[in-house]
């Protein structure tokens, strides 16, 4: 039997810092689909917002926030930044570019995209992060696309990353990424939670809680994850979708069904190598 579960959780970040578990995701939409598709997913009810400067969308994403009519506050608000900002300044200058496509006065997560360790500066790109927060410009500072390897270069430095964005769903598990976040207490947040194909949308795995439970099998996904305590940020410009991906507190898996979720994984890597691609 389904049960009850917690309404609208969250996971803590930093001391008084909390991130909805489920969020929207806004990449690849642009312009007016982009700010459409905002403001609906926060009159639909979504708190959580997701988007980079990589996907071209920051102003449209501010547009969004301010046709919805929320107050700042009320939201959690992430975005990432490009190599080209690596180093201690060019995180400064990042946060400024950021903040004014947004139209915001502070970031509640702001992310390194990707590592690029051949550029060789995240390191510093992270220290110039740790310095937003510490002046409260950031309430949050984290990392996205991140390996264990590059996480212990952060480490090396004197530096704990308090989350990591990276392509989760249930046939890339990344095992052993996912093993590294626990033992050192990094929060997991899942960009393409529902697969770019969606194959696995069709297992008995996920369509057999699906039918039990009265939810769509996209639900199943997104509640397998929330019940692992990852966050999750799919993305969406349909009401329907929307509020469905927002709809997966009311009932829980059991073990079993957790289990079989977590048996789909296939071993495959990423789809994008961290240590040859990034932006």
């Amino acid at each position: 039997m389904s049960q009850k579960t917690e309404e609208n959780p969250t996971a803590e970040l930093a001391p008084g810092v909390v991130i909805p578990l489920i969020g929207l995701g806004t990449w690849p939409m642009t312009g007016e689909e982009a700010a459409d598709a905002v403001a609906r997913a926060i009159g639909n009810g979504y708190r959580h917002i997701d988007t980079a400067e990589n996907y071209c969308n920051e102003e449209a994403v501010g547009e969004g926030i301010r046709r919805s009519g929320i107050a700042r506050r009320e939201l959690f608000l992430t975005t990432k930044f490009n190599k080209q900002w690596h180093g201690t300044t060019g995180v400064r200058e990042a946060f400024g570019a950021a903040t004014r496509r947004l139209g915001t006065e502070y970031l509640d997560l702001f992310l390194i995209h990707w590592p690029n360790p051949a550029h060789d500066r995240f390191v510093e790109a992270a220290e110039g992060l740790t310095r937003l927060a510490e002046e409260g410009l950031i309430r949050c500072w984290g990392v996205s696309n991140f390996k264990p390897a590059h996480l212990r270069e952060l480490q090396s430095a004197g530096l704990e990353a308090p989350v990591n964005q990276v392509q989760i769903d249930p046939e890339h598990q990344q095992l052993d990424q996912l093993a590294f976040h626990r033992e050192h207490n990094i929060a997991t947040a899942a960009y393409s939670p529902l697969g770019r194909n969606g194959g696995f949308l069709s297992a008995p795995a996920v369509t057999a809680p699906a039918a039990q439970y009265g939810k769509t099998p996209a639900q199943v996904v997104l509640r397998w994850r929330v019940q692992s305590g990852r966050v999750a940020i799919p993305k969406s410009a349909d009401d329907r979708r929307q509020r469905e991906n927002l709809d997966v507190f009311d009932f829980a898996l059991t073990e079993a069904e957790m289990a079989g979720i977590d048996a789909l994984d296939t071993g495959a890597p990423p789809r994008l190598d961290s240590d040859e691609f990034g932006h």
